[in-house]
């Protein structure tokens, strides 16, 4: 549910109509800055809120640029650029030390578990799964909108492969860490 919440912004900006797209950027910003209100009001700190803050200032100056010029050529290319500022967000995380995973996967674990060489090591490991897919979706939507098919049906299959991957990826690997750390415990 946590990652659900964390891309409901980028979810919402993908299955809006695409000749709508400056009201896909505004609806898509209203939602992570409410996300993110709800957030620090339940006590989550910034360091659980790295996509989220990333997304808001993303659609923000999406949003202008949309309404600015509704017939930008931006618009074709606006899904890539969506991706790979996903990829920037998730790669400066891991650059700083602080993969964006990490904070996510707080709200779930005991805190005696946070400062674990395995946990950290684990969410470095499904943040660069994340960073490498949000690159490789960027530059293959970014040809496919150099083909003239930004707003087609393939398109719209690539973004969900591009969350639906790495999400699965993160599902099974955390229970193979934990299988893992079950079986070295006994």
């Amino acid at each position: 549910m946590s990652y659900l919440r964390t891309f409901l912004p980028w979810i919402i900006f993908a299955v809006l109509p695409s000749g709508s797209w400056q009201w896909a950027a505004l609806a898509a910003l209203v939602v992570a800055v409410a996300v993110i209100a709800q957030q620090v009001r339940t006590g989550t700190g910034f360091d659980a809120l790295i996509i989220e803050l990333g997304s808001a200032v993303f659609f923000a100056a999406l949003a202008v640029m949309a309404f600015a010029d509704p017939h930008s050529a931006v618009h074709d290319y606006s899904a890539a650029l969506s991706s790979g500022t996903l990829a920037v967000i998730a790669g400066g995380s891991l650059a700083i030390g602080k993969p964006f995973t990490l904070g996510i996967a707080k709200r779930t674990t005991p805190r005696e578990v946070w400062e674990l060489k395995p946990f950290i090591r684990t969410n470095v490991v499904i943040t660069a799964v994340w960073t490498v897919a949000f690159a490789l979706t960027a530059l293959v939507l970014a040809v496919v909108a150099h083909a003239g098919n930004a707003h087609s049906t393939s398109a719209t299959l690539i973004q969900i492969a591009g969350f639906a991957a790495p999400m699965i990826f993160t599902v099974r690997y955390v229970a193979h860490v934990q299988a893992k750390a079950a079986e070295t415990a006994r």
